[in-house]
């Protein structure tokens, strides 16, 4: 990936490896835009937004971006109100197929303007045929991701494994039905972390000398 020209970033990450933040750290320190599940679903619920409500938006003179940049404007408030009301709910996987569409074509759309940050939603396989993707993984040992899921959400360690087996689960179900592969198939990106032993600031920083 060439990192002077406009690229996006997807990470793929396991419940309690902190990818989310290593995401929005490295979105951060390469200045562009940060889109996670959080974004993509409050832009749904409070847009309405579908594959038809897009292609109308799409359609219009003034453009496609100009409307999503009013929406978002360029701001987290809504994602991390969404995320803060969903916090320690189990998350929502039960994607229609209809809504997975919309999501996509929101994600792929966003991506044409400007280079970006993904952090989940598939996003090895959404933009597998970009010309400039780097694919990423970050992974953990039960033991890390268990003490940080019940540091984080305020669990014990019994409850923090049993949300993770959970959410494992759901998320793998979720990848092999929309894109018929496996989320732990390493042949899906060009970058896997262990988060074991290393700050997200680290791994943030080490993606960055990995770009050069």
């Amino acid at each position: 990936m060439n990192k002077n020209e406009q690229f996006v970033i997807t990470i793929n990450r396991e419940l309690g490896s902190g990818g989310r933040t290593v995401g929005r750290l490295l979105a951060e320190k390469l200045g562009v835009p940060y889109y996670d599940k959080a974004v993509i679903k409050a832009l749904q619920e409070k847009y309405n937004l579908t594959t038809e409500e897009i292609e109308r938006l799409k359609g219009r003179k003034h453009g496609w971006w100009a409307e999503v940049e009013r929406i978002l404007k360029i701001d987290s408030d809504m994602s991390m109100d969404y995320y803060q009301r969903k916090r320690g709910e189990m998350p929502d996987l039960l994607t229609t197929d209809e809504m997975f569409k919309t999501e996509t074509m929101i994600l792929q759309d966003l991506a044409v303007e400007q280079s970006c940050v993904v952090a989940g939603r598939s996003g090895f396989h959404v933009f597998r045929y970009h010309p400039n993707h780097l694919s990423i993984l970050i992974q953990a040992s039960m033991e890390y991701r268990v003490a940080r899921v019940a540091r984080k959400q305020g669990k014990t360690e019994e409850e923090a494994r049993k949300t993770i087996e959970q959410v494992d689960k759901m998320r793998e179900n979720y990848v092999r039905k929309y894109t018929g592969t496996s989320r732990y198939d390493t042949r899906n990106y060009q970058l896997v972390i262990s988060a074991d032993g290393k700050t997200e600031e680290e791994i943030a920083d080490m993606i960055l000398q990995y770009l050069g």
